[in-house]
C-alpha cells in the first residue's frame, strides 16, 4: 500500500490548498508516496496573527491525532503553527514548512531573505528562526502588506513579490528567497526567473524532506 503524507493547509481558504498542491505535482510519482492537501475547514481564512496562530493549534493537534493513515504531517503555513504540540501528539514525523524552507535556503546561498505577507508577520518570523539559532543567515525580511487571501488571488501580487525580491538581492544581499506564505507557491517559477536567485518554496521544500523520510522509513 502507497505511503500517504498529509499536507495540511490550517485556514480554511480552499484556493491556498488547491496552490499548494499544484506545487506538489513535480514531486508526485506513481510508486509515492502520495501527496495528500486538505483543509483545515474550522480555522481562520487566513493566518496572519499570533491570534490566528494560537486558535489552530490545537485543532491541528486533534487532526493529527485522529488521523490514522497518514505515515507523515506537512504544516502548511509559514508559521508553523502547532508543530511542537503535532510533535507531542504522534510519533510519526511532522513537517513545518517554515522550518524545512530555512534549512532548504542554506543548502543553496550563506545567506536568504524572506517575503512576507505582512509587516506584523515578521517579529514571528525571527522568533521562529532565532529558536533554532537560523537567525543570523538572514540577510532581511520584507513585506507585501498583502492578506493570504490577496496573495493567493491578487492580479498584482507576482509584481510586489518581485519588487520585495529585487530589494532583499540587491539592498540587503540575499543569496536566496524563501516565499513566506503557502499561498505564494504558484509564483515560485517565474520568480527565480526574474531574480537569478534560487527561490524557495516552502511547501515544497516540506515536501522533499517528509519523501525522503518516509521512504527510507519503509
Amino acid at each position: 500500500m502507497t505511503a500517504t503524507i498529509r499536507v495540511i493547509n490550517p485556514n480554511s481558504n480552499p484556493d491556498v490548498t488547491s496552490g499548494m498542491s499544484h506545487a506538489l505535482e513535480p514531486l508526485r510519482t506513481s510508486e509515492g508516496p502520495r501527496l495528500e492537501c486538505v483543509t483545515l475547514d474550522s480555522g481562520p481564512f487566513g493566518i496572519e496573527s499570533q491570534a490566528d496562530v494560537s486558535r489552530v493549534e490545537p485543532l491541528l493537534a486533534d487532526l493529527v491525532k485522529a488521523d490514522n493513515e497518514a505515515a507523515a504531517f506537512i504544516i502548511g503555513c509559514y508559521s508553523d503553527p502547532g508543530l511542537a504540540l503535532c510533535r507531542e501528539t504522534t510519533k510519526r514525523p511532522v513537517f513545518g514548512i517554515a522550518e524545512c524552507a530555512l534549512l532548504t535556503a542554506l543548502t543553496r546561498a550563506q545567506s536568504f531573505g524572506v517575503i512576507a505577507i505582512m509587516s506584523k508577520s515578521i517579529p514571528r518570523h525571527t522568533r521562529h528562526m532565532r529558536e533554532r539559532l537560523l537567525h543570523n543567515h538572514c540577510a532581511g525580511e520584507r513585506a507585501l502588506e498583502l492578506t493570504v487571501a490577496e496573495v493567493e488571488s491578487g492580479t498584482s501580487t507576482f509584481q510586489k513579490m518581485n519588487k520585495v525580491g529585487k530589494e532583499l538581492r540587491d539592498i540587503d544581499g540575499a543569496g536566496s528567497i524563501i516565499m513566506g506564505c503557502a499561498g505564494m507557491a504558484k509564483h515560485r517559477v517565474g520568480l527565480e526567473k526574474s531574480l537569478g536567485v534560487p527561490v524557495i518554496d516552502p511547501t515544497q521544500a516540506a515536501a522533499g524532506m517528509a519523501i525522503a523520510v518516509v521512504q527510507l522509513a519503509e
